[in-house]
């Protein structure tokens, strides 16, 4: 039968290789994809080989609100996933089993977007067959069942991971895995932006398509990534995400005036955005500044240009293995968002990111480094650990925001892998 043969091969060498390679070859993973097979199989009736692929979630390491006025970030991909497992269709309906949500079918007969879809998975679907389609893709139905340790809420970008991984379903499915890694992200993004209804960057995308450590330099239409190999367990540090447990729920104002503030200064400056001008620029011309776009916005641009430099460094002392000097601008990264870019904390009285970053700091002295990641506002932290240190640092956030609160992460190298080939 197809399900005992699909757990044959999850203990051949290639996808043996693959799990290795992934999660370590710890056990756990592959009764994890064994699992998805079970479901799928219980579930459909399909004749089809089945296609096992995940797809990473990612990280902030540094650059915040940068991108939108095509700045500079560095992102990594985690070593927490999604995965499906996957039989392909005659038709264009898909089918979808995520665990913990409810089940979804849609046709693919017209790719245009749904209004009754905006904010669902199903948006996500359409917007990347659309994408992928636009680039000369071909598309068609598919039958998943899928699974998740990329927590929604955590910070972690599994809307950018579902993108991912909906593209390397398409791929690896009708395409024979010809879609490069900065195509897929573009896709996803596409999806996100014109289907799903949120204006977002495209960091998290390619992150979490090119796998790895990656610095993106967005001047260009065509942003230009560059690949860094370090891993931080092996620097002697765990990267934790806090999750402050707080709601982004009507935020979508305090978000949406952090790029306008930068705009408005960058008018003053004569320019469209940020990066059309300088630091050195903005200094001479911050009495103008002021008057024109308001202290605030002056604020904001300072952290912009200040950023940009601080990712430069970060990503010069992450390639000398400089794992101190590293520390030091993801600090500064995070005093600069307090102060200067003033995403902390909202208006709302609540303070859970400035309480999460000054346990962390007192927990920490000195040892470590903290910083908001993402959007922030709400949501959560990010924290460079010393592998002493972990258990405490951990105990002292679950103390203020609930056991489970803490994910500790390392940087995975692959972006989507395919384990078993469709």
């Amino acid at each position: 039968m197809e399900y005992e043969n699909a757990l044959k091969a999850l203990y051949g060498a290639r996808a043996a290789a693959s799990l290795a390679s992934l999660y370590g070859g710890k056990e756990l993973s592959r009764e994890r994809y064994a699992r998805l097979i079970k479901i799928h199989r219980d579930t459909f009736s399909s004749d089809g080989p089945f296609c096992l692929i995940c797809a990473p979630g990612r990280a902030e390491l540094i650059g915040n609100h940068t991108d939108h006025n095509r700045g500079l970030v560095l992102a990594a991909a985690v070593n927490l996933d999604i995965a499906a497992a996957v039989t392909r269709r005659d038709d264009m309906k898909v089918n979808l089993i995520s665990q913990g949500y409810q089940p979804l079918s849609l046709s693919l007969d017209s790719l245009r977007p749904v209004p009754s879809e905006e904010g669902t998975s199903a948006s996500l679907i359409r917007g990347v067959a659309a994408g992928m389609v636009d680039r000369g893709c071909l598309i068609g139905g598919f039958d998943a069942v899928m699974t998740s340790d990329v927590l929604s809420g955590s910070g972690l970008s599994s809307s950018a991971a579902f993108e991912v991984l909906v593209c390397a379903v398409f791929d690896a499915l009708y395409n024979d895995l010809k879609v490069d890694p900065k195509t897929r992200a573009k896709i996803g993004q596409y999806a996100e932006n014109a289907f799903f209804g949120k204006p977002s960057g495209l960091m998290d995308q390619m992150a979490s398509s090119c796998g790895g450590i990656v610095t993106i330099d967005f001047m260009e239409e065509d942003p230009q990534v560059q690949a860094l190999n370090f891993s931080f367990t092996k620097a002697g540090y765990d990267v934790i995400v806090v999750n402050t447990g707080s709601s982004h729920d009507d935020l979508t104002k305090a978000y949406a005036e952090i790029p306008a503030d930068m705009k408005a200064a960058a008018k003053a400056l004569g320019g469209r955005l940020l990066r059309d001008s300088s630091y050195e620029r903005l200094l001479a011309a911050l009495p103008q500044v002021r008057r024109q776009a308001g202290d605030r916005a002056a604020l904001r641009a300072m952290h912009y240009y200040q950023e940009n430099e601080r990712v430069r460094q970060a990503v010069k002392a992450l390639e000398s293995a400089d794992i101190g000097s590293f520390l030091k601008e993801v600090n500064a990264s995070g005093i600069s968002s307090w102060t200067l870019l003033q995403n902390i904390y909202a208006v709302n009285g609540e303070q859970p990111m400035s309480l999460a970053l000054a346990r962390a700091q007192g927990i920490l002295k000195g040892r470590g480094a903290c910083r908001v990641h993402g959007g922030g506002f709400a949501g959560t932290t990010l924290n460079f650990v010393p592998q002493g240190l972990s258990q405490e640092f951990m105990n002292g956030m679950e103390a203020l925001f609930g056991k489970g609160c803490c994910h500790m992460l390392d940087v995975r190298q692959e972006g989507p892998v395919c384990i078993l080939p469709a």
